[in-house]
C-alpha cells in the first residue's frame, strides 16, 4: 500500500542524492551517491514523489550563470528515471548566504513554493539532506528530516529546528527508516 500522494521527498542535491562535487554544474561528472539508487528505488516503490532543493551560491559567486542548471535538472531527472523514478520539481537559491534570501536553506523558502506547486502536503513529506541546514529547512516547512551522516555535516550547530527526526548513513538507510515509520504518528519510533 502506497502512503499518500500528497506526501514528498525533499532531497538535498550534493552529498545527498549526488556525489558532492562542488560547484559541478558538468552533467558526465554527475553520479548519484552511494545509496541514492536503492533508496530512490524504495521511496518511489512508497509512492512519494521526489523534489530538488538545492543552494547554488555559484551563481552569486559568478562560477558559473543559473542557466548551467538546466543540463543538471536534466541529468537527475535520467538518473532517477533509471530508477523508475520520477523528478517532480528542482528549485534552486542561486543567492549567496549573506544576501539574506528567504529561499536559501536553512530557510524554508524553496519547500513551500515546491509544495504549493506541485501540490505537496508538507506535513506528509520528508526533507533528507547532508547538513543541518537542510534539517532546518525540512523543519521549518512543517516535513520530517533525515540527515546524511557522511561527514558533509561539521558544525554540528544543535538549535531544536535542527535536529532531525532520524540520522541515517545515506539515502538507502533513510529510505528504510521512512519505510519503517510508514502509518505511525510523526515522532513515533518504529
Amino acid at each position: 500500500m502506497a502512503v499518500s500522494a500528497a506526501g514528498a521527498i525533499f532531497l538535498d542535491k550534493d552529498g545527498t542524492l549526488i556525489d558532492d562535487l562542488p560547484y559541478n554544474v558538468d552533467p558526465r561528472r554527475i553520479r548519484l551517491a552511494t545509496g541514492a539508487a536503492a533508496g530512490v528505488r524504495r521511496l518511489s516503490r512508497l509512492g512519494y514523489r521526489f523534489l530538488v532543493v538545492s543552494n547554488q551560491p555559484g551563481v552569486a559567486q559568478g562560477r558559473f550563470d543559473a542557466t548551467a542548471l538546466e543540463p543538471v535538472r536534466r541529468r537527475l531527472a535520467q538518473l532517477l528515471a533509471e530508477q523508475g523514478a520520477r523528478l517532480e520539481g528542482f528549485y534552486f537559491c542561486p543567492h549567496g548566504p549573506d544576501e539574506g534570501c528567504a529561499c536559501r536553506k536553512p530557510r524554508a523558502g524553496m519547500l513551500p513554493r515546491a509544495a504549493a506547486e506541485h501540490r505537496v502536503d508538507l506535513g506528509a513529506s520528508w526533507m533528507i539532506g547532508d547538513i543541518l541546514d537542510d534539517v532546518e529547512a525540512g523543519a521549518r516547512a512543517g516535513c520530517r528530516t533525515i540527515l546524511i551522516d557522511n561527514g558533509n555535516e561539521t558544525m554540528w550547530l544543535r538549535t531544536p529546528l535542527r535536529r532531525p527526526t532520524w540520522i541515517a548513513a545515506d539515502l538507502d538507510a533513510a529510505a528504510r527508516l521512512i519505510q519503517a515509520t510508514r502509518g505511525l504518528p510523526c515522532g513515533a519510533t518504529p
